[in-house]
């Protein structure tokens, strides 16, 4: 197993914008460990930024569109920038994982139910082994004309239906213990 850990989207529009994660608590502490454990490991980062057009929440070059300090400033291998929720979707990712013999992406990130579903998915449907991090991952309260859910429920619906089939859910402590032994 060859393993990259995607870090996808944290970026200030979830912690200063409309977009506030509030769930799980600490989210971004799992996140930073993932990628420190990850860096230790040798084991490639890539982080992932969502970007749209002028005037939107993810505005490129506003400041709700740039990564978070605590992650623009770890090591990483490799940034991407997406305009879809997929990471797959329009960049460069697959390609760059296959080069390198990477058969097993690790999903860390926001929103839980949006960008990381979605890349979780995609990456089962190519091929990958997917490893999610309950815990490194994050979302809010949301609603819409269908309803309003609460994050806490949001984010455990989206983990019970990734480990029915597309992933291997894990907490970032069990992953970075696996990391470790490997």
């Amino acid at each position: 197993m060859k393993r990259a850990l995607l870090v996808i989207d944290v970026q200030n529009e979830y912690f200063s914008g409309a977009l506030p994660v509030t769930y799980p608590q600490h989210s971004l502490q799992q996140i930073t460990q993932a990628i420190d454990a990850a860096n230790d490991a040798a084991i490639p980062v890539v982080l992932i930024q969502h970007a749209e057009t002028e005037g939107t929440l993810f505005s490129k070059g506003s400041a709700a569109w740039q990564l978070h300090p605590e992650i623009a400033g770890r090591k990483h291998e490799l940034l991407i920038e997406k305009n879809l929720p997929g990471s797959f979707t329009g960049t460069p990712l697959e390609a760059w994982l296959r080069e390198r013999g990477i058969d097993t992406v690790v999903v860390s990130g926001y929103m839980t139910q949006m960008c990381c579903d979605t890349t979780a998915r995609q990456a089962s449907h190519l091929g990958f082994t997917v490893e999610f991090l309950s815990d490194a991952t994050g979302t809010l309260e949301f609603s819409n004309s269908e309803g309003t859910v609460d994050a806490q429920n949001l984010h455990s619906t989206t983990l019970i239906v990734q480990q029915s089939g597309f992933s291997q859910v894990k907490s970032t402590r069990e992953w970075i213990a696996e990391t470790r032994d490997a």
